[in-house]
């Protein structure tokens, strides 16, 4: 009777899980595994796939475009991942303080993270504007003249840099949650010691959310190897190249070129990046995150 009943229970179980197995395997892991067989072949999306080894590879490595790509992706997360982590604990540590309207600003600081990435891309293309733009407008006041920043190859990169500013507030958010969970004794033990505020943070607060900065950083690291919808519809990957992103170029190869192919290529090569630099971050943070009640692991 208990055989039965717990067949029963089974059956019932995966009856109700069955349609997100059958939306996995036929969204997710059938494109996915579609995607590395495409990799291998020589496809079109009309004609069928001509299978041609390790030519999508070879080609790539070759290929000026994928270098250039790779170079403005890279400067991009160099230079935009950490000053937005700067800026997100910042000002999680600016609004973790007993101030008036404290919940107003953090609610006002958190909501252009919820603005979807066309309409913040077209919003941040009027705002950077040579002649109406809010941006130099502003520059304006302080006798400087303004670039056209997305028509200058020298400053577009940068333009979009200054766009992730925008997004700040998703990151605050998890800062100070972060702050939030520090131990209050062991502030006020430091302040009986003596221990000034940057003692405080650089030896207290910071090795407490080491976990969040960890957390921050490797999903700042994926995003910014993703970019797309600000090189999209503001640059179309120009001027001359200057926004020419990894996944941009991708894109351009599947469905402006008909290189599905090489694109599934660049995308598997793209993953494998990924995984690399998430499992090297993983190991170095050994030594510097800190998890309560588990030391450093």
């Amino acid at each position: 009777m208990i055989n039965r009943e717990n067949r029963r229970q089974t059956f019932f179980m995966y009856l109700f899980i069955s349609p997100w197995i059958i939306g996995f395997l036929v969204f997710a892991l059938y494109p996915i595994l579609s995607s590395l067989y495409f990799s291998f072949t020589d496809y079109d999306i009309i004609h069928p796939p001509k299978f041609i080894g390790l030519a999508n590879y070879t080609e790539m490595f070759h290929n000026d475009l994928f270098w250039k790509s790779v170079v403005v992706t890279l400067r991009y997360t160099f230079i935009g991942v950490p000053i937005q982590l700067a800026l997100g604990l910042g000002f999680a540590l600016l609004l973790h303080q007993t101030i008036p309207l404290r919940g107003f600003f953090r609610t006002a600081m958190y909501f252009p993270s919820m603005v979807s990435g066309v309409a913040m891309s077209l919003l941040w293309y009027w705002i950077f504007n040579p002649q109406i733009g809010l941006f130099n407008y502003i520059l304006s006041w302080f006798g400087i003249h303004g670039p056209a920043w997305l028509m200058n190859p020298d400053t577009a990169l940068y333009a979009l840099i200054i766009m992730t500013f925008w997004t700040a507030g998703s990151g605050m958010i998890l800062f100070l949650a972060g702050l939030q969970g520090v131990p209050a004794s062991l502030i006020e033990a430091a302040n009986l010691d003596g221990a000034g505020r940057f003692r405080i943070f650089l030896n207290i607060t910071l090795p407490m959310i080491s976990p969040v900065l960890l957390f921050q950083l490797i999903m700042g690291l994926i995003d910014s190897f993703q970019v797309f919808t600000q090189a999209f519809v503001m640059t179309q990957g120009g001027p001359n190249y200057s926004t020419w992103f990894y996944v941009y170029n991708l894109y351009t190869s599947a469905f402006k070129e008909y290189r599905a192919g090489y694109s599934s290529a660049l995308a598997w090569v793209l993953l494998i990046v990924v995984m690399l630099c998430t499992a090297l971050i993983m190991k170095l943070s050994n030594r510097y995150v800190h998890y309560e009640g588990g030391g450093r692991k």
